[in-house]
């Protein structure tokens, strides 16, 4: 199965440009971030023209995110249950026996902000559902916009960075908490260039 990610950052403006990609790279499963529009602007139509159903939370300017495969799409779940938020960046659904959880990261804007303490809080919801998703589908993979790096190296400039989101010990330490349920970053499986 062939899976992938990409923030849209607009998927009234990227439209032409997902469509021309799923046609020329077939994933089983394309899971999409910052849609930036409604359910009822969502483009159904368009996608299965191609051969993909979707599922869709979307949200007007901001947020949004989107499951596209394939197959069939079951047992969908909208948000980090038990997790109040009026933002739309967590969709979850199993396709053919994988479950695919695409989760568009707030950004946290600044560790002295309130957007930050959103950020870790919902970190923290992400890892108390996590388990039981993983106990349920042994078969997961969580896709989607981190806005976290993980080390030094994901930065051009470590030191330009000290102190700000992104790189903040509390985020590397949420993403060393998704690492140690079981979870593997993919990118780290594949040779970067220096």
């Amino acid at each position: 199965m062939k899976i992938a990610t990409w923030n849209v950052n607009s998927l009234t403006v990227r439209l032409p440009h997902v469509l021309d990609w799923l046609k020329a790279h077939q994933p089983s499963v394309l899971c999409l971030q910052e849609l930036k529009m409604e359910d009822s602007k969502f483009p159904v139509d368009a996608l299965a023209d191609i051969g993909y159903q979707a599922v869709f939370s979307g949200q007007k300017t901001y947020n949004g995110v989107a499951i596209l495969a394939r197959h069939d799409i079951t047992d969908v779940q909208i948000g980090i249950p038990h997790f109040v938020d009026e933002q739309k960046r967590v969709i979850a659904a199993t396709v053919q026996g994988v479950r695919v959880i695409c989760g568009y990261f707030p950004n946290g804007q600044h560790p002295d902000s309130d957007k930050f303490q959103y950020k870790l809080a919902w970190l923290q919801a992400l890892l108390a559902w996590l388990p039981s998703e993983l106990t349920r589908h042994p078969q997961l993979a969580l896709l989607g916009d981190y806005n976290i790096a993980p080390t030094d190296a994901d930065v051009h400039d470590p030191a330009a960075w000290q102190g700000q989101n992104l790189v903040s010990p509390e985020e590397r330490a949420a993403f060393k908490s998704l690492e140690a349920l079981g979870l593997v970053d993919s990118f780290r499986l594949f040779n970067q260039a220096d």
